[in-house]
């Protein structure tokens, strides 16, 4: 092809720089973006844990999440939140729902401005969206009112754009420790060890 080395390594530092390669030492150079570290993390984890440990992993970091947005957000965070929770009472279907509540929960967890907790908290985020767990998940949910959940929301939202840091802590707490009981509730045979 009568191309140099050097060539091929300008051409490499290019794309490199662009963004469509990234470089693994040892391993090679791949097209496109490389691995979200989390995700990988997130997958190997999946199948060695269960939903019961997830939601204790979430009531451990989604309350102090919500104690720091409440330090940090901005009105046009609030905005949004208010937005992604009137999705979630309009959504139509229990994909919506879950899609925007989702959306709800990661939009308070980016305005806590905490790296480290956005990373632990985007981990538990993945493996709970294990597709395996969906109909359970589902069926946590239809135990209460989508009116019900609406109101925990709209209540952590309010403590939130407060900056009331105890009382967003506490709203998030009550709702997952809600979820938390539907879930055992599901997942515990009636007369069983709990």
């Amino acid at each position: 092809m009568a191309i140099g080395r050097r060539a091929v390594r300008s051409a490499l530092e290019s794309l490199l720089a662009e963004g469509l390669i990234w470089r693994k030492q040892g391993k090679g150079t791949f097209a496109g973006q490389p691995p979200d570290k989390t995700q990988l993390l997130a997958a190997e984890i999946v199948g060695e844990t269960n939903l019961v440990e997830v939601m204790k992993a979430r009531l451990c970091v989604e309350p102090v999440l919500a104690a720091m947005a409440a330090r940090h957000a901005l009105p046009s965070d609030i905005d949004r939140m208010r937005n992604l929770a009137q999705r979630i009472l309009q959504a139509g279907d229990s994909d919506s729902i879950e899609l925007w509540d989702g959306a709800l929960h990661r939009l308070i967890a980016r305005t806590a401005k905490n790296k480290p907790l956005l990373t632990a908290f985007s981990m538990i985020d993945e493996i709970r969206g294990n597709p395996d767990w969906r109909g359970v998940r589902q069926k946590a949910r239809s135990m209460r009112s989508l009116q019900d959940r609406h109101a925990e929301h709209v209540e952590i939202i309010n403590r939130i754009e407060a900056g009331d840091a105890a009382g967003a802590e506490a709203a998030m707490r009550k709702h997952l420790t809600t979820l938390a009981d539907n879930l055992s509730r599901i997942l515990t045979p009636e007369g069983g060890p709990k």
